[in-house]
């Protein structure tokens, strides 16, 4: 029973890893084409933070892994902000008011 639940917690955070790393690599290529590299470079380096195989080097390396709920909590925060107030959300609607 403990290894069922373990696994179904292993599936969940690789499902969320891969699909905030896809999202701030999105991030950052938009933000290196459109806005400026310094906060593309950001977004890319953050996409490393999420990926799986970044995880485990680090609970290799240190002995301990970042927590899902705190990973997920960094990145809401983030895309909020980015989304809020960033430079690419006003291209965006910059474009779409076309």
């Amino acid at each position: 029973m403990n290894s069922k639940i373990h696994s179904h917690n292993n599936n969940v955070h690789l499902t969320f890893s891969w699909i905030f790393a896809i999202i701030f690599f999105s991030l950052g290529i938009l933000n290196l084409i459109f806005v400026h590299p310094i906060p593309g470079l950001f977004y890319l380096l953050l996409a490393v933070f999420y990926l799986p195989f970044t995880n485990a080097i680090l609970f290799k390396q240190l002995g301990f892994a970042i927590p899902l709920w705190i990973k997920t909590l960094v990145a809401l925060i983030l895309l909020w902000g980015t989304l809020a107030v960033g430079d690419l959300m006003e291209i965006f609607e910059a474009w779409m008011l076309r």
